[in-house]
């Protein structure tokens, strides 16, 4: 068993003998709740009037606490009651509260991911989840935070920040109370962007019958909250427990009160020995004010104190401000990962610019689990959010140069930036949302076969979601998305790199649809690379992959995407005499070849493999492709070639 599990089953085990050990007093609770004005008189007198004093500071009513006034049971039920709405700050502020919460990527030494937890920003610079997360400084040290890894108000993806953890400039744990302090490695100003939610020394805080609010990534699964009818049921010496759905994965998530303040760090969801009023499971949270006072009383380095002090409001900022979550400002679009590119290889759901917006999501989760997720689903989740360690295509990859094509002027204006990719680049046509061309290194003496059971397809952030063809043109239909590059061509080089080139292959950047009978066809096109790459006179086990559809004025239209009829490409290898050899080859309907320029009646089908001079790709492209055609061997031939069908390897012109 992992050491993450094992600690997670520890925790959920003494968890569970204290939930065992507070039946009497949780079966006492439910009855006083259940009578009227019960949430005002089930928890003991002394922790009422710390709750209502703080209540009464918080929202600014100064009457409550005069002389004389009513007895705190009674100016209690002036504040709390148990209806299920509540005032529309609930929702303004939660954005802000929210915003501060990330994943966890829990990571061994070699990178692999081997658990997700919860956590959030409680200072400028300190992250806090469990103990059972990030158990010492070297946990902390292979592991990440992402945040924004949830959806937007459009159901969209939004940009994912991921950064890596920092516990050589300050870790704290403590395994009794389970928690985990750590800094996190990014840039002040991004940092400063998420916010944080103060964590709050005094009591006050919470009492039995109150609701809490936790906002979590349950199985690593994207942000949600468990809203409302999350009820606290007990309140040990150190603990605090309440009804909620949680699952794996929400381990570290802050627990709110209705103001927004962090009242414990949820760590365990556990069985009751016998059903009771609040379900059959009972969750289980550490005490901020506990946590508060362990850090206060640790003894840390001085250069560290600074970090310390910071996660503590000054009494005289006790004030309806200051009670509120200091997360302010929008959240960032996109942010670095501040780790070397092996390290990089992240599991982060790519995600899509939403600039400017701001959103809380308001997912129930009703499901209780207790497995990890599986090797394959957290394999569909693998998109690393750092772009800028992907080197894309490389012009010296072969032993004689080879540029990637270059857009006509008139493709220039709606040519997209070069965006790279791990051993590969696409260049999108910006106003037909799909690629005009993708070029691909492939490294036979270094391939690797990735496993990948399922697809699932991300949209580039680096690009606005309008200038990407997504999910709605695949729906229901024959249509595939169809890979440019191929899943496997350039998964090469170390195990992490391999998986990560082979999960960029899953952009949609990278897709263009292509109907079922072409996409899963037994037509020679699909092993093109192969053949070239370990049949072919090839020096260096190395190809070069020059793909992308033939973008046609009079292509149909279906669902807003004008579907392309025909794909090219063009592959280049250097042979055993040191030549390169660059080919072209077209996929289409028998029909077409007799005029490759001219108009058609579309129909899917028929698709058949023809190998064409490299100048007639350039002619139907735009592209201007002069260093490929120098090189195809059908110009050294001293009549034009008519397009020869490509049936057998045999066929190929090389």
């Amino acid at each position: 068993m992992e050491f993450y599990e094992r600690e997670q089953e520890r925790q959920r085990q003494t968890a569970a003998q204290r939930v065992a050990e507070r039946v009497p007093e949780r079966r006492e609770h439910e009855t006083v709740l259940a009578s009227p004005g019960g949430v005002a008189v089930a928890d003991t007198a002394e922790r009422v009037a710390k709750r209502v004093d703080r209540l009464s500071r918080f929202y600014g009513d100064g009457s409550l606490l005069e002389p004389g006034a009513a007895e705190p049971a009674a100016r209690l039920e002036k504040i709390i009651n148990t209806v299920d709405y509540v005032g529309v700050r609930y929702l303004d502020a939660g954005v802000a509260a929210a915003r501060t919460v990330g994943r966890v990527n829990i990571r061994d030494e070699g990178g692999r991911t081997v658990g997700y937890g919860t956590g959030s920003m409680v200072s400028p610079s300190l992250f806090l989840t469990n103990h059972h997360v990030l158990p010492d400084a070297g946990t902390a040290g292979t592991s990440m935070v992402e945040f924004n890894y949830q959806d937007g108000v459009d159901g969209r993806p939004l940009a994912v920040a991921a950064y890596a953890l920092a516990p050589d400039r300050f870790f704290l744990a403590d395994e009794g109370l389970d928690f985990a302090l750590v800094a996190v490695d990014a840039p002040a100003a991004e940092l400063a962007a998420l916010g944080h939610n103060r964590l709050i020394e005094a009591e006050g805080k919470a009492i039995i019958g109150e609701f809490v609010t936790i906002v979590q990534h349950p199985r690593g699964d994207r942000k949600q909250v468990a809203l409302r009818e999350n009820k606290i049921v007990d309140i040990p010496e150190r603990f605090l427990h309440y009804a909620a759905d949680t699952e794996p994965g929400s381990s570290g998530s802050p627990v709110f009160n209705d103001q927004w303040e962090v009242v414990a760090l949820h760590h365990a969801s556990v069985p009751v020995p016998e059903p009771e009023e609040t379900g059959e499971f009972v969750n289980e949270g550490i005490r901020i004010s506990r946590i508060c006072a362990m850090v206060r009383e640790t003894s840390v380095p001085e250069a560290q104190r600074a970090l310390v002090d910071e996660l503590f409001a000054p009494p005289e900022a006790e004030s309806a401000a200051s009670l509120q979550s200091s997360a302010v400002g929008p959240p960032p679009v996109s942010a670095p990962v501040s780790r070397p590119a092996e390290r990089a290889m992240a599991a982060v759901p790519l995600a899509q610019t939403r600039e400017g917006m701001v959103t809380i999501p308001l997912e129930v989760t009703v499901r209780l689990a207790d497995a990890l997720p599986s090797e394959a689903a957290r394999e569909t989740e693998a998109i690393d959010p750092d772009y800028s360690d992907r080197d894309g295509y490389d012009p010296a990859f072969l032993a004689r140069p080879l540029p990637m094509p270059v857009p006509s002027p008139d493709l220039a204006a709606v040519a997209s930036a070069e965006l790279r990719y791990h051993h590969f680049s696409v260049v999108m046509h910006r106003q037909r949302a799909l690629a005009l061309f993708t070029a691909c290194n492939i490294d036979g003496r270094s391939s690797r076969r990735p496993r990948r059971d399922s697809d699932r397809w991300f949209f580039d952030p680096r690009l606005p979601a309008g200038e990407q063809t997504g999910e709605d043109v695949y729906r229901a239909n024959d249509l595939d998305r169809g890979h440019l590059v191929r899943r496997l061509d350039p998964a090469w080089g170390t195990e992490v790199m391999a998986l990560a080139a082979n999960d960029d292959t899953f952009h949609f950047t990278n897709s263009t649809p292509q109907h079922h009978a072409f996409n899963a066809g037994q037509t020679l096109w699909l092993g093109l690379e192969d053949y070239v790459l370990n049949n072919a006179d090839n020096q260096d086990l190395a190809v070069s992959v020059f793909t992308g559809p033939v973008l046609a004025e009079d292509d149909d239209v279906y669902r807003g995407v004008r579907l392309p009829r025909q794909f090219w490409k063009i592959v280049a290898m250097v042979g055993a005499s040191g030549e390169l050899s660059v080919t072209g080859y077209l996929l289409s309907q028998a029909v077409l070849i007799a005029d490759l320029a001219g108009k058609e009646t579309f129909s899917y089908g028929a698709y058949k493999t023809y190998q064409v001079p490299v100048r007639r790709i350039g002619e139907l492209t735009g592209l201007a492709v002069d260093p490929h055609v120098q090189a195809d061997p059908l110009e050294r031939l001293e009549a034009v070639p008519a397009p020869r069908e490509v049936v057998r390897a045999e066929d190929l012109i090389l």
